[in-house]
């Protein structure tokens, strides 16, 4: 399979979540890194008193003993949250092929030494094995018994979904709050939490002119269009900041996850104070010379927005305490201009 062609197929599943769940059979192996079996000390002791640990996931109870030293971080963001937390993941699951270790490029922090890669949508599970971790993260994947079963077959506790969730819908402040607790980095945890609800506040209290301002965030994939509803992470971004998600798009009927399929005939779904389209396998021009999205009246407006750089569009997908604040310094300031004065 080409990298473009992973690269869709990633995207697909992350950007659309639950509602693109017929790429459940995909796989993404990932390829060989740099890590070793071996005993590897990269990560500073955490407080030894904060152990035992349980934390309640989708299937049950998980208890960390002690404080852990080989950590595999399998789940979408989970790794640059262990990263932002001072612990360094010796295996990854690098999602979307962001940098090649499992780390967006809005993460500051870097590895000392190359972490194995170990699939996406499908984990190598004897490449984890191999690794003799003490501590598994999957805290935001599709939620499937099956893979939570076959990772658990290692033996060492596997911090999964949060209660009730599903389909890579873990929120970042659950995110966050799991890792914390099973690292033993609860207060840097909090704290992280605090400065990006500061940020969020800071640059809400900025722009009062995106208060009760109604919104459509739409995605467009090479064939078909969608708009995210209430539950998703990008919606919940805008939210923060005082747009409000069209009522219409909240009405329709959707399948899984937070997504509702929109048809070329009912485009004119998408109209609102703003229109933001996130490309998923499509190019921009494929949403800018399409003559019904023309005709849509907030494009006729100009209060359209198509993120067509890649790096802020997957910043703005990622739902991580790390991509959200790079998120708020890049796609702000694009809001912004596109409402205009």
């Amino acid at each position: 399979m080409s990298r473009a062609a992973r690269l869709v197929r990633s995207l697909f599943t992350v950007l659309l979540a639950g509602a693109l769940a017929v790429l459940t059979g995909c796989t993404t192996t990932g390829s060989e890194g740099g890590s070793d079996s071996g005993a590897q000390q990269l990560n500073p002791q955490a407080d030894a008193s904060q152990f035992p640990v349980t934390i309640p996931t989708k299937f049950g109870d998980v208890t960390v003993e002690e404080p852990p030293q080989r950590v595999v971080a399998l789940g979408w963001t989970d790794a640059e949250v262990a990263m932002a937390l001072g612990v360094q993941p010796v295996g990854v699951a690098d999602w979307l092929e962001v940098g090649g270790d499992g780390l967006g490029p809005w993460s500051t922090q870097k590895f000392d030494r190359p972490p194995q890669k170990l699939g996406t949508l499908e984990v190598d599970m004897e490449k984890v094995a191999s690794l003799n971790p003490d501590l598994i993260l999957d805290t935001r994947s599709s939620g499937e018994r099956g893979r939570h079963d076959r990772l658990s077959e290692i033996g060492v506790p596997v911090v999964s979904l949060p209660e009730g969730a599903d389909d890579y819908l873990t929120t970042w402040q659950q995110q966050l709050d799991m890792i914390g607790k099973a690292l033993g980095r609860q207060d840097e945890a909090r704290q992280l939490r605090k400065d990006l609800d500061a940020k969020f506040d800071r640059v809400a209290g900025e722009h009062p002119e995106f208060k009760g301002k109604e919104m459509v965030l739409a995605s467009r994939l090479p064939d078909a269009w969608g708009a995210y509803r209430d539950g998703d992470g990008r919606v919940e971004f805008m939210e923060r900041l005082g747009f409000v998600n069209s009522p219409r798009i909240e009405r329709q009927p959707s399948g899984r996850g937070f997504t509702v399929p929109i048809s070329d005939e009912r485009l004119d779904l998408l109209d609102a104070d703003l229109t933001a389209v996130f490309l998923i396998g499509a190019k921009p021009e494929d949403v800018t010379g399409d003559p019904l999205y023309q005709a849509i009246p907030s494009v006729e407006k100009g209060n359209d927005l198509v993120l067509s750089d890649q790096d802020i569009s997957l910043a703005f997908s990622s739902n991580s305490v790390v991509g959200l604040s790079w998120a708020l310094d890049e796609v702000v300031p694009l809001l912004a201009g596109t409402l205009g004065d």
